[in-house]
Formats: C-alpha cells, structure tokens, sequence
C-alpha cells in the first residue's frame, strides 16, 4: 500500500527524534549545529507543520545517520506535502473530521466499536442523512448534504486494489436504534450484511446478553498504520472528536477492542442477528 502524507510526516519526526536521542543531543544542541531553532527541531520530531528536506538532510548528516537512512529520511520529508483530495473541496469540514480523513487515507487496518450507529465506513446514504440530522441539529440541509457526501467518497477507500481491512464489534442497540425509520434501517443492515461478505470486512455483534463490557462508555476506532508506533485512537465526542496516540491510551484501546471481539458473537452468529433484526423491522 501506498504511504500518504501523514504516514510519511509521523515517520519522519519518529525517525529524527531516535536519531538524535541516539547521539545524545538535546533538541537546542542539535538545532544550533545546523543553524535551525530548538522550536524548529520540535515542531519536525512532532510531526507538526511543513518540514524542509534540506534541514533533514543537515539533521541526519549531523547525527551520523547512515546514507541509506538519511536519504530514505529526505524522500519521507519530500512527499510530506502532498494534499488529500478532502482539501481541495469547495466547502470546508471540522477539523476533526480533516484529521480522520488524513489518517484514514494512509492506514492498513481499522477497529471500530460501535455502540450508537453503524460506522461510517459502512453507512448507507440515506442512514448517514438521519445521523447528520440528528447529530447537527443547527446544520442546514446543504450542510448535511455536504457531510453526507464526505462520508460516501471517504468510503472509496473500501473500493481500492488493496484496502485496509476493516475489523467491526457493532454493539446490538446500534442495530436496533430505528435511525431514520423502519425502511432506512433495513436497508442500513441488508447493506451491512452484504459489505461483511467483502473479505477485507470482519464484522461481530455484540449482543444485550454479553452484559458489562470493555468499552462502555462510548464508540471508538483505533486508526492503524504500516507499524505500531504509527497507530492513532479516535473517540467520538459531541461536536467533533478527540485523536490519542500515546503508548498507554493505544494500549489501553487496544486491550479493550481484543476484549471486545472475544466477547462477541462469531462471524456467522453475527450475520445471523444481523438478519433477524433486519426481518423485525
């Protein structure tokens, strides 16, 4: 899979930071040997703001990086300004919403839990409508239009050559909360049945009679890149959302999703729920 933009800044100021801990400089000391500000060098190992490849390659020279590295480096702070086609759109998003596609466009893999709706990635238009309209009750119908367009093209990304997979635990009261009416959601959950036959898409339901569990407080994703240090938490909040990518909160989320899917149904339980509840309607 192709590394986007994202990827390639967060490898960037991964691969700076290691190479200056490993010569035992601090960030003023090593930005004053090549003439750069220890402001600079933070914003570069944070992943923060436009990067100049030129001081990249001074900061690896400077760290005595091998030459297979400094230039494998230099490519990575070289293709960190490449756009996303959500940035080019006539109206603006959230920024939050900004952030999920940038990351969204880059990954390998994604765990949802879902315990009010139907994840994004695999909503139908006219489910993503009543959540938008529910969600955005200020928002006008040109607004949610908008939103809703967002969230159709974002799901191209289940249509590439080689997709991220994309690992679901959809609790049962989000297949059971009547978004938009009896019809919108059955077409919600044919829809759902028939994406969870896609190879790259594994979906469990995680029935009423499974009790307490792991994630009780809210839906989350965990967003996972090429390697593990590249891995990224979204968890839903009311009018945005909020991105965590310590090592303890990626930790914590990802015990919390492996609980998750050993306490739901199996692949095939699931589908059979699915389509129960779907006859109900």
């Amino acid at each position: 899979m192709a590394i986007g933009p994202t990827t390639r800044r967060r490898q960037l100021g991964a691969g700076l930071r290691r190479l200056r801990e490993l010569k035992g400089l601090t960030l003023e000391e090593a930005g004053a040997r090549v003439g750069i500000s220890k402001a600079t060098l933070s914003r570069y190992e944070t992943k923060e703001g436009p990067v100049k490849w030129p001081a990249v390659d001074a900061l690896c020279r400077e760290y005595g990086a091998p030459d297979e590295e400094r230039q494998a480096l230099v490519e990575l702070a070289k293709g960190a300004r490449i756009r996303g086609w959500w940035q080019s759109l006539a109206d603006p998003i959230p920024e939050s919403l900004n952030l999920m596609l940038t990351l969204e466009d880059e990954v390998i893999r994604e765990d949802h839990y879902a315990c009010m709706y139907i994840p994004g990635l695999l909503q139908t238009r006219d489910y993503a409508e009543a959540v938008h309209r529910a969600s955005e009750v200020q928002c006008g119908e040109r607004e949610v239009h908008h939103m809703v367009d967002v969230r159709m093209k974002r799901q191209e990304l289940l249509q590439r050559p080689e997709p991220p997979h994309i690992w679901c635990v959809i609790d049962e009261a989000a297949l059971r909360r009547r978004v938009g009416g009896g019809s919108v959601m059955q077409d919600q959950l044919r829809h759902l049945l028939t994406m969870s036959d896609l190879p790259h898409i594994t979906l469990q339901v995680l029935p009423f009679s499974t009790g307490a569990h792991a994630a009780a407080v809210g839906s989350f994703a965990i967003l996972r890149g090429p390697t593990s240090e590249l891995d990224v938490v979204y968890v839903d909040l009311i009018g945005g959302g909020l991105f965590m990518e310590q090592p303890k909160e990626l930790e914590r989320y990802r015990l919390a999703f492996e609980y998750l899917s050993a306490q739901a149904l199996d692949l095939e339980s699931s589908a059979e729920i699915v389509h129960r509840i779907s006859k109900e309607l």
